[in-house]
């Protein structure tokens, strides 16, 4: 596995202050099935966190929610240079939640992240 491609421990969003920091004041928006929330800190080391959610009030049964959370890190993990910083000095954070009551494929799946990391990549 090429190393740009992969998606190690340090990339992932797991503090807890980040979190809430990130749903508390951060941007979002909707991609269908996806909702996402993301904020942008400057003048930080430059990074992007990620943080995968499939709520167990729409997919019940684990084996669903643990595929559709393996979809969307592959989506991520293969586009995740689209919102590269661009050599500004920002940390981002983002989450994306699968918002969907159906499993949808991985191509969907995929389409719809590399549109909310081109959206994201616009803003910043």
């Amino acid at each position: 596995m090429s190393s740009a491609h992969a998606l190690p421990r340090s990339e992932r969003l797991r503090s807890l202050g980040a979190v809430r920091r990130v749903f508390e004041s951060g941007e979002s928006g909707f991609v269908f099935p996806f909702r996402y929330v993301w904020y942008a800190e400057p003048d930080a080391a430059p990074s992007v966190e990620v943080l995968f959610s499939v709520p167990k009030r729409f997919h019940k049964r684990a084996n669903r929610r643990n595929l559709l959370r393996r979809r969307t890190k592959e989506a991520y993990r293969l586009h995740k240079q689209l919102v590269g910083t661009g050599g500004r000095a920002l940390n981002v954070d983002l989450a994306l939640i699968y918002s969907s009551k159906e499993v949808h494929s991985y191509k969907t799946v995929e389409r719809a992240v590399r549109r909310i990391l081109e959206a994201i990549d616009a803003r910043l």
